[in-house]
């Protein structure tokens, strides 16, 4: 059975790389993310990766810093995420570049379009870092920006959570969990899926966001390959 999608922009958290320890790298938890990545680009799936830096860095948190500073190290946090994915699908045996939105040669290749496009026809994993390079921009908009540059068929975003509610299901245990969403609604009903900007970016382009739950790293294989799972956001 071939993937659904060919090619995939797949947004992780910073929190799902931490694993139980909530923060840093957790390897194993790491490990077990990459194993259904490895199993789709063996499949051809062309795979690009916006890693958060949030196990690391949260730059809303960071009180009274001025706010481009806390970007920039959260933008920091990310590339450190990046290498981290990427030394973990290299021990699987995937071939794997990663880029970074801030100029940092020594670690990383920058950001480039074309190149990116080219490592994704060649069968390499791609892994995005630095979020857009700019302060006041989510990694989700990072994820939506580049799944526009790089023409992917959809957005993939593995969370903390099984998909799309009307209310926090943490707080509400009658929360509604919608199956099918539109950008519309979830605009107009502001409920969290991601920041407006990249919402909107997302809905301009007519790409589509499923949402689904990174508790069960094999949810990625089964998205990719076209399983009912999460909430499709078009």
């Amino acid at each position: 059975m071939k993937p659904k999608y060919k090619r995939i922009l797949l947004k992780l958290s910073g929190e799902s790389l931490a694993g139980n320890k909530k923060q840093g790298i957790d390897f194993d938890t790491v490990a077990k993310i990459c194993e259904p990545i490895k199993r789709l680009a063996d499949e051809g799936a062309e795979i690009a990766i916006v890693v958060g830096g949030g196990n690391f860095w949260r730059g809303r948190s960071s009180g009274s810093m001025d706010r481009t500073r806390a970007d920039h190290i959260g933008m920091l946090a990310t590339t450190i995420n990046a290498l981290g994915v990427a030394d973990s699908l290299e021990a699987l045996g995937v071939d794997v570049r990663v880029q970074t939105a801030i100029s940092m040669r020594q670690v990383a290749e920058p950001y480039i379009r074309g190149k990116a496009i080219r490592h994704l026809e060649k069968g390499r994993v791609v892994v995005f870092g630095c979020g857009t390079g700019n302060p006041f921009f989510s990694t989700d908009t990072a994820a939506a920006l580049r799944a526009a540059e790089i023409e992917a068929d959809i957005v993939m975003k593995a969370t903390m959570v099984d998909g799309v509610y009307d209310s926090d299901p943490k707080l509400n245990p009658d929360a509604k969990k919608y199956d099918h969403i539109s950008f519309y609604d979830v605009l107009n009903k502001d409920l969290g899926v991601m920041d407006s900007t990249a919402a909107s970016l997302l809905k301009d382009n007519d790409i589509a966001i499923l949402v689904f739950s990174i508790e069960d790293p094999d949810n990625i294989y089964k998205a990719v390959m076209g399983e009912t799972i999460g909430t499709l956001v078009e």
